[in-house]
């Protein structure tokens, strides 16, 4: 069994230092999944120039860790935007769902991009009576909005259905067509690997874009990184959570043509790829449920009750979750110059390219029909207010328990939390006896860090920054690293 996406078997990772020559462009794109290279998608044949830099490999981050779905039934977003926004806002957001499906089915047949596309059945299913008009509200708006759908009673699944709606999906292999799409893109717009954006500071209507390997000068900056590295402006912290689910892919005889998750809890959401089936489930807030030696226990055990099946790949997803149901696509001020563009839910492989689609349009037109809809700045209301005022009370007593309770009951013995110096400082102890000493705060907000025992990372509980046993950062939005100066 791996221990990692079965998306990166056969991907290599690139550790080939970048060396910057463009530093003065029209735009620079920050982030290379599929909200990123979407977007220098939309702009390859305009005359800007245009450059974008990944801190990693093209591709490794959040893209690579997805279940790769294609499609615009999404679990319930229609009733819960309608709920917030509107009727029209659900609406919007559903053509802007199928605009997306149908660039993805576009660009796999123009330019030939051999990524494993399927169309399949793609359903949601209610496993609980009390959650059969849950499904039923769904299908009024397709009903309302003309969109063909068919009812499902029964699946050749191991998993008991009361009801479901499904419509024509798709599924694919995310990393083949994100590498497809950059093959159309880097004889026209450079592309850096291993070069970490770490500040971006605005002056004389330009930006400077502080990196690891020098300073970049640019008119417009796309930032299309998991969670921004910044937390003004745009505020997104407080206008997201964290969400952690489980990935199992197994291998399997019986291939069907279908894509289907469960509404309600537990999720159960299941696909099949070439011979895999890949099954996603116990998904919780990243500050709840902080064992992750546990956690991949867990859904082992439940993916095993159901399936009985040796497990070939294993892996966890992080998504940001917007808490209106919306993504968050845009300029984060009018005439800023600087976009965003984050809060896919768990609905990556649309809302990224819908993504790069916009921001193209407001970039090179100054217009997007979806500019208002997925617009920063967005209304508040009654609902939207209680969805915040339940992530600060996650984010309030994850810092307070971590703050009280330095070791947790989980941590073996070569782990442990310890003040020095006034300083709150994280010790590893690896398998050769040597001490591994970091700093456990956060840099991002100053959340105090907790120890995964399976990745031997340390892991921010708030945010989703993570660091290695070393302290250098492996993952955003800080930027900053939790090492202990030398003496």
């Amino acid at each position: 069994m791996y221990q990692k996406s079965l998306w990166l078997d056969g991907f290599q990772e690139n550790k080939e230092k970048a060396i910057l020559k463009e530093k003065n462009v029209d735009v620079c794109i920050i982030g290379g999944g599929m909200a990123g290279i979407s977007t220098a998608f939309a702009l390859k044949d305009s005359d800007l120039s245009t450059i974008l830099i990944d801190k990693g490999t093209i591709g490794f981050g959040a893209t690579a860790y997805t279940t790769a779905k294609i499609s615009y039934l999404q679990e319930l977003p229609y009733q819960k935007i309608a709920t917030m926004h509107g009727d029209e806002a659900a609406k919007l957001y559903y053509e802007s769902q199928k605009q997306a499906f149908e660039q993805i089915k576009y660009n796999i047949d123009t330019y030939h991009i051999d990524c494993d596309y399927k169309e399949v059945d793609e359903c949601i299913l209610a496993t609980k009576s009390s959650d059969i008009s849950k499904i039923k509200k769904e299908e009024n708006y397709f009903k309302k909005w003309k969109v063909p759908y068919f009812q499902v009673e029964t699946l050749p699944l191991p998993i008991h259905i009361q009801y479901g709606i499904g419509v024509k999906g798709a599924v694919f292999h995310p990393l083949k067509y994100l590498y497809g799409l950059k093959k159309q893109i880097q004889n026209k717009i450079p592309i850096y690997e291993n070069v970490f954006a770490k500040k971006i500071s605005e002056k004389n209507n330009k930006y400077k874009i502080e990196t690891t390997e020098g300073t970049i000068e640019a008119k417009y900056v796309v930032v299309a990184t998991h969670y921004p590295f910044f937390v003004i402006p745009s505020f997104i912290p407080f206008k997201t959570h964290v969400e952690k689910s489980y990935v199992i892919a197994a291998k399997e005889k019986e291939i069907y043509n279908l894509s289907s998750i469960t509404i309600g809890v537990p999720m159960h959401s299941i696909r099949y790829q070439e011979d895999y089936l890949i099954y996603g489930s116990y998904a919780h807030a990243l500050t709840n449920h902080l064992d992750d030696e546990k956690n991949f226990s867990k859904m082992k055990e439940r993916f095993q009750s159901h399936f009985q099946k040796e497990i070939d790949y294993i892996w966890f997803n992080q998504d940001l979750i917007p808490n209106d149901g919306i993504p968050l696509i845009g300029e984060t001020e009018k005439e800023s110059h600087l976009f965003l563009a984050t809060g896919f839910h768990t609905w990556g492989m649309t809302n990224g390219t819908i993504a790069g689609t916009v921001i193209g349009d407001l970039i090179l037109k100054s217009y997007s029909p979806y500019e208002d809809l997925f617009a920063l700045k967005r209304n508040w209301n009654l609902f939207r207010t209680g969805h915040f005022i339940v992530d600060a009370c996650r984010y309030a007593k994850i810092y307070l328990e971590t703050y009280c309770i330095k070791n947790p009951k989980f941590y073996h013995d070569h782990v442990c939390v310890m003040y020095e110096n006034g300083k709150r400082i994280g010790i590893y102890i690896d398998p050769h006896g040597i001490q591994h000493k970091v700093y456990n705060q956060c840099p991002h907000m100053k959340c105090n860090l907790i120890f995964n025992e399976k990745e031997k990372t340390w892991d921010c509980p708030c945010h989703s920054s993570r660091f290695d046993i070393d302290g250098n950062v492996i993952r955003g939005p800080s930027t900053l690293s939790i090492k202990i100066p030398k003496s």
